[in-house]
């Protein structure tokens, strides 16, 4: 099972640096165009703008999975330690719903935006395979996040952080 976690793991984080990629030679092909030629990529702004969406939910999954969301520990200096496991899977639950709740409304957005036809202002590109993409990677996103309050975070053990170095 765990393998299986790590395949997709790994699966996400190619998909994610190879938006990215296309999102900064796009942006590089797009300023050398308007600098040096005078002619900028037609729709580079609704190109950008949709590879924005997809990096940022590809990276949603790998965040959750590897526990790295922001995370305030205000509370836990009110609840006495007793308490402290049962805050831990309410807040757990909370993560999984919220992200769950995400994920439909999402699937909802698509699905309207699939029935109207909606479209980017310039290139007319559809808007609902971007919704479903961000419905699936809020999806998997709380299945990662139910995975991680019954077994931990996925930290990669090969992994080096250079702010642990120092």
């Amino acid at each position: 099972m765990l393998s299986v976690a790590w395949k997709i793991r790994r699966g996400v984080e190619t998909v994610m640096a190879l938006f990215l990629l296309a999102m900064v030679a796009l942006t590089f092909a797009d300023v050398i165009g308007r600098r040096l030629i005078g002619k900028p990529i037609y729709g580079s702004n609704d190109i950008t703008e949709h590879m924005m969406a997809l990096v940022v939910f590809a990276g949603l999954p790998l965040v959750t999975a590897a526990g790295a969301h922001l995370t305030i520990d205000i509370m836990d200096k009110l609840v006495g330690k007793p308490w402290m496991a049962w805050w831990r899977v309410l807040s757990a639950a909370l993560v999984v719903a919220v992200l769950a709740v995400i994920a439909w409304l999402f699937m909802r957005h698509g699905l309207n935006a699939s029935r109207i036809s909606e479209v980017s202002q310039a290139l007319r590109v559809p808007r609902a395979p971007l919704y479903f993409f961000m419905a699936a990677s809020c999806a998997l996103s709380a299945l990662a996040a139910l995975a991680i309050a019954l077994t931990g975070p996925m930290v990669d053990p090969t992994d080096t952080h250079e702010e642990e170095a120092l």
